[in-house]
């Protein structure tokens, strides 16, 4: 594994709904490198030793015939069953890691102050042991579930269910360095803008 020391590193991470996603942009709009995890590990399910490992686990049909990833097959299993999501995130999370490791040695060259890394399951996956700091984002739980069915049209029990599946919020919060409270859009730039400025006196 490559071993960083030189740019200072911000994990950003929320449950869903909570609008790290639009977070994590506004960091990026402000010059800063983002390592969209979420994204990523969506490539992690195409290398073809974690292909394997997702086959041998969740049967063929977590792909398509075409070679796509069924990721509403997946999704139905895995957030009805805390173990097997576990086990899905013990194949994926190791591959993650170094498609961050080598996203870091590209961005180390570029001499950027800090990058951030927006993850969904940043203490969960164990990847806020590769950060500095930790920054959550929070909102209601009813305003989370106005968001994503907006969002995705998912259905009020499939949102409740992912929901379920993730930590509490105020374990998220109590873990994290700073957070930033997502209710109204003015004050919300104003939180990033403050943070912004606080990690690059950091770096």
């Amino acid at each position: 594994m490559y071993l960083y020391k030189v740019v200072y590193k911000v994990g950003l991470t929320g449950n869903i709904g909570s609008g790290k996603s639009t977070v994590a942009r506004v960091f990026k709009t402000l010059g800063v490198p983002v390592f969209f995890a979420d994204y990523e590990a969506r490539q992690c399910y195409y290398i073809p030793d974690v292909k394997q490992q997702v086959i041998k686990a969740f049967g063929p049909e977590a792909y398509t015939a075409k070679g796509n990833l069924n990721a509403p097959f997946i999704a139905q299993i895995v957030f009805s069953d805390a173990c097997r999501l576990q086990h899905l995130n013990e194949i994926i999370h190791p591959a993650l890691k170094i498609r961050f490791d080598n996203w870091m040695q590209k961005n180390e060259k570029r001499n950027f102050r800090y990058v951030v890394m927006e993850a969904a399951i940043l203490f969960e996956s164990g990847l806020s042991e590769m950060v500095d700091a930790a920054v959550c984002v929070h909102a209601s739980q009813k305003q989370r579930m106005k968001r994503v069915m907006r969002r995705d049209g998912m259905t009020t029990a499939d949102i409740q269910k992912r929901m379920d599946s993730q930590w509490p919020d105020q374990r998220i919060i109590e873990l994290s360095d700073y957070c930033i409270h997502n209710k109204d859009r003015k004050m919300i730039l104003s939180e990033i803008l403050h943070l912004h400025n606080l990690f690059m006196e950091k770096s």
